[in-house]
């Protein structure tokens, strides 16, 4: 049973910093690309960065560009995101996903999601 467990969301200042995991488990996570994206409230889901299975291609939004890091760690089946510099519309939903293809930016190209966690940041 595949499983993406996000965490570390939270509330936070402008300009301030998070560091979100994503614990995934029931499938070979070295052998997925790994992304995330994020859906504000009345708006629709977005992407945000994603990383090849052996991180050496690596996406970012160019909303995140220069302030967030993408990362993951084989052995511990995590993927991170460092989020700095936090603006008020970074506040979304963050979701962990997983895809078996090529690295991409697009949605349907994810076949794993998790169930999101909130980032809230005030200004």
């Amino acid at each position: 049973q595949v499983q993406l467990v996000e965490s570390g969301g939270g509330l936070v200042q402008a300009g301030g910093s998070l560091r979100l995991s994503c614990a995934a488990s029931g499938f070979t996570f070295r052998r997925h690309v790994m992304g995330w994206f994020r859906q504000a409230p009345g708006k629709e889901r977005e992407f945000v960065s994603a990383i090849s299975w052996s991180g050496g291609s690596i996406y970012y939004a160019d909303s995140v560009k220069g302030r967030f890091t993408i990362s993951r760690d084989n052995a511990k089946n995590t993927v991170y995101l460092q989020m700095n510099s936090l603006k008020p519309e970074d506040t979304a939903v963050y979701y962990c996903a997983a895809s078996s293809h090529r690295i991409s930016m697009t949605e349907d190209s994810y076949d794993n999601w998790g169930q999101g966690t909130q980032v809230t940041v005030s200004s």
